[in-house]
């Protein structure tokens, strides 16, 4: 089973009467409520530097989105932790407010896409410079909202030195304790029981506080999957916490994989399908600003049976692609390793 692509994909493109998002409009984080979809992309204009936004898009049916206004709803602090970039966003909501998780890093990443796989640029600082300015690592942070416009920056969640994205709430309390799911990329040898970076989950009882043990989660098994990631806020279902996952193979390309866990307890996975959900196939897919082919859900959402899933197509584009929710929900199951 592949869910389903949008004909009319992208859904949103660069918008070339905006400077902060002439380039680059993808990687949205969606949310859905009262009749109305909400999309907060990743977004870049074409300056050298390369800094990185996130704006705002709304639409009535899920696939006809319209920006809500000409400046961004977050972006980076030129004195702040988060000064070169913010992106990669990922929302879910407790009470009235939404906590949306946003990558970042201290310094711009530069025209990465030039360079080979991974590569981005860092300043010469002095030998005294925290690593995390050295090496201009990649690092994950918390920002609230009531209105999903207005967002008050609360701060780093990962470790300063670890480059450590894809950093997911569940978005709801398991227990009594918040969960998280998060990608350290350092985390690879013996001691850590995988040999790329994968996927790892810990339990908290505060929202800001997650020094605390974490557990491997999911790694790469199959020939598309070497290296895994988080993607999109897990949903809960009946079967299972559907969790969307991505794997990077030895080419570089980005695939999509699926699984359930356990309701009462996320750390066990119920089912995980074997075979990818999701791959590039189209131009914008595959010739864009990633040279390697790469579809990267950061949204999804559950609305009347259909399960929406939000992506970003070649670090460029905005797409959509659907799926009945219960047939993909047996269709991890029956695919299952």
């Amino acid at each position: 089973m592949k869910l389903k692509k949008f004909e009319g994909n992208p859904i949103l493109s660069p918008n070339p009467e905006n400077e902060w998002e002439s380039l680059v409009a993808t990687n949205p984080a969606a949310w859905y409520e009262d009749g109305t979809f909400y999309l907060l992309y990743r977004a870049a204009g074409d300056d050298k530097e390369h800094h990185i936004h996130i704006g705002l898009a709304t639409s009535q049916d899920g696939f006809n989105f319209e920006r809500v206004q000409d400046k961004p709803v977050l972006t980076p602090d030129a004195n702040g932790f988060d000064a070169g970039s913010v992106e990669d966003p990922r929302v879910v909501k407790f009470g009235d407010e939404y906590y949306m998780t946003y990558a970042f890093r201290p310094y711009p990443p530069g025209q990465y896409w030039k360079n080979e796989y991974d590569q981005i640029e860092a300043p010469k600082l002095s030998e005294f410079a925290p690593k995390c300015l050295r090496e201009n690592v990649g690092n994950t942070a918390l920002a609230i909202s009531k209105d999903l416009v207005n967002f008050k920056k609360v701060g780093r969640l990962t470790e300063p030195s670890l480059d450590d994205r894809d950093v997911i709430l569940f978005p709801e309390k398991i227990n009594g304790k918040f969960y998280m799911l998060h990608r350290p990329k350092n985390y690879v040898g013996e001691e850590y029981g995988t040999d790329a970076p994968a996927i790892w989950i810990k339990s908290s009882d505060d929202m800001m506080s997650w020094n605390v043990e974490s557990t491997l989660l999911l790694k790469g098994e199959e020939w598309w999957e070497p290296k895994v990631g988080g993607n999109t806020p897990p949903l809960k279902t009946d079967e299972g916490w559907l969790m969307l996952y991505h794997g990077v193979d030895e080419n570089f390309t980005y695939r999509l994989g699926a699984c359930l866990l356990d309701l009462n307890d996320p750390t066990k996975i119920l089912y995980r399908t074997q075979d990818f959900i999701l791959e590039p196939e189209t131009d914008i897919e595959k010739n864009g600003l990633y040279k390697w082919g790469v579809v990267f859900p950061t949204g999804n959402v559950i609305v009347d049976d259909t399960l929406y899933v939000y992506y970003g197509a070649s670090d460029q584009w905005c797409c959509v692609a659907t799926a009945n929710i219960h047939e993909l929900v047996q269709f991890i199951k029956e695919n299952t390793k």
